[in-house]
């Protein structure tokens, strides 16, 4: 796996591209030197989060044959001084689900993600803690 970056701006303006071509910008935020023209690095960290855990649970909701009808995610970091750097401490992802969709497929995908299939969050297990619920139908699990 390879990324390269290539610095778009006189400032923190960078556009990253993978091996098969797909852009995305980073920046930093204007109180910080930036312009605001992309996501910040920890933002990219808790956007991986989100999809690296909802194409998890797609994929195993769908081999048990449920019907999503809507997949939402939302995630925030709470992150800690230590040192010069502020690493994420805590990470809180809620999952809305919709569709005729079993309660206890639906907390299971959720769970067999996050402890076992889900490599950004296995990534981040050393640092931080990820709490996860799932709102299903618009009822908490």
């Amino acid at each position: 796996m390879k990324i390269t970056l290539n610095r778009v701006n006189d400032n923190f303006h960078f556009e990253l591209k993978n091996e098969r071509g797909h852009l995305v910008n980073l920046d930093s935020r204007p109180e910080y030197g930036g312009n605001d023209m992309g996501a910040s690095p920890m933002e990219l960290v808790l956007m991986g989060v989100a999809g690296c855990s909802a194409i998890d649970m797609i994929s195993i909701l769908k081999k048990q044959r449920q019907e999503i009808t809507s997949f939402k995610a939302e995630v925030e970091g709470e992150r800690v001084q230590v040192g010069e750097a502020k690493p994420f401490k805590n990470i809180h992802v809620v999952f809305y689900l919709e569709g005729d969709i079993k309660e206890d497929k639906a907390a299971k995908a959720a769970q067999l993600s996050f402890e076992k299939y889900c490599s950004v969050s296995k990534t981040l297990e050393p640092t931080a803690t990820i709490h996860y619920k799932v709102v299903l139908n618009g009822l908490p699990l």
